[in-house]
């Protein structure tokens, strides 16, 4: 494991950092983020994040893993990882675009077209179109193959119908990327043939989805005889699954790369401070201490396994399954260390109001993330999923027993049988 920058890369996070100096104010790492309590409109925070990736766009760091002909340096991603750190480390807008830069245009990069890349990867690259990702449905979540969204050629135009859910951000989305079965008579994973989708087109109805904490990120998009041009279809029809897997793949290495989560263990170590169990501060408490000390284990263990992954990345090899570990390990860690904040508040956890967020600094962000980070299991591969993965794929052992994967897909049994 190497825990320094090669010397490339610490010229290159040189120039970063001096580049985000003259263009970004640093962020103190004490200050509040936006909370459930905070949180402006989708729209005004799009309009400055926009803003921003136009800027950083103009001056060649939007994309920049991208190859130089779409825009980007053709640098490795660990230069896109060094990046991000160096980035976060601002106060800038969130990153509303990375369901386009990070999972749509990798995707279209290996697998579209020229005339599709010159189309969509220019204005994505600078944030002049948002993208949001069309794969999970009410029945086909972990088991993306059984996507039930149908596309029927009709000419020159695939017609489609069907519903998705957990759409982030497809209410102010301009494009789509969709996963839709075109062949039922095809086993369930070579039937299904990849689009993209433009979200103003006559047939789509985006529901917002009111979440428990108040906001509406996520949405069901439901498709009623949508016409799509086959222009706008990502490689041959039957290939779906393998593009998707792509964009998976993708996703993976940007949740693995990055900071899983809401809070940091730093974070709850100063609200832990803050704290007080009757006049003395928690951390006075032995049984406080053990789980705080418990926490710094596995989050350090957690960042350690992150460093493993990038010193494959700085040295050019594919990473192997830290991402995978990671993942499934730091989304729990994040719920336990939320459930734990919260408990120290005792009965003032429950309650969120602004005025109960001055007097209580900090409570706000660990309500949010005690109401979101159950989600963290989920997304990007469930617990179970990410057990299989290790489990078939770095373990070796024998895969599930599975009865549809050989039959047309119009033969899987759909209820109780």
């Amino acid at each position: 494991m190497d825990f320094d920058d090669s010397p490339e890369e610490a010229a290159f996070r040189a120039e970063a950092r001096a580049w985000l100096a003259a263009n970004a104010e640093p962020r103190d790492p004490s200050e509040r983020e936006e909370t459930l309590l905070t949180r402006r409109p989708d729209l005004e925070v799009l309009e400055e994040a926009r803003a921003w990736q136009r800027r950083k766009a103009d001056a060649g760091w939007a994309c920049i893993a991208w190859p130089k002909e779409y825009g980007g340096r053709g640098v490795s991603f660990m230069h896109q990882v060094i990046w991000h750190q160096e980035e976060a480390r601002c106060r800038v807008p969130p990153d509303v675009f990375a369901i386009g830069t990070a999972l749509a245009g990798p995707t279209l990069l290996l697998h579209a077209n020229e005339e599709q890349k010159r189309r969509y990867l220019p204005p994505m690259r600078r944030g002049d179109e948002v993208w949001c990702q069309l794969f999970s449905e009410p029945a086909a979540g972990s088991d993306l193959a059984g996507v039930r969204t149908r596309a029927e050629r009709r000419g020159d135009d695939w017609v489609v119908n069907g519903q998705k859910i957990w759409t982030s951000g497809a209410h102010y989305s301009d494009f789509g990327i969709l996963l839709a079965r075109t062949d039922p008579n095809a086993r369930k994973h070579a039937g299904l043939t990849y689009f993209i989708v433009d979200m103003k087109s006559a047939g789509i109805e985006v529901r917002p989805i009111r979440q428990i904490s108040g906001g509406s990120h996520f949405n069901e998009v439901f498709f009623t005889d949508v016409r799509i041009p086959d222009v706008n279809r990502v490689a041959a029809v039957g290939s779906g699954w393998t593009v998707a897997l792509t964009t998976l793949m993708a996703e993976r290495a940007s949740l693995g790369s990055g900071t899983i989560g809401l809070a940091s263990f730093d974070e709850l170590l100063a609200f832990t401070r803050r704290a007080r169990i009757d006049t003395c501060s928690a951390l006075q408490d032995s049984a406080v201490r053990n789980r705080v000390a418990d926490f710094y284990i596995r989050s350090r263990g957690i960042e350690l396994a992150g460093y493993r992954m990038l010193t494959a990345l700085s040295k050019g090899s594919v990473p192997g399954p830290e991402a995978s570990f990671a993942k499934l390990v730091a989304a729990r860690l994040q719920q336990d260390m939320a459930d734990f904040a919260l408990e120290l508040c005792g009965p003032a956890g429950a309650v969120a109001s602004r005025d109960h967020e001055q007097a209580h600094q900090g409570v706000a962000k660990w309500q949010e993330a005690y109401l979101w980070t159950p989600a963290l299991r989920i997304a990007g591969g469930t617990d179970e999923v990410m057990r299989n993965i290790v489990a078939e794929r770095v373990l070796g052992l024998p895969p599930e027993i599975r009865t549809d994967k050989h039959i047309p897909f119009k033969d899987v049994p759909t209820g109780p049988g």
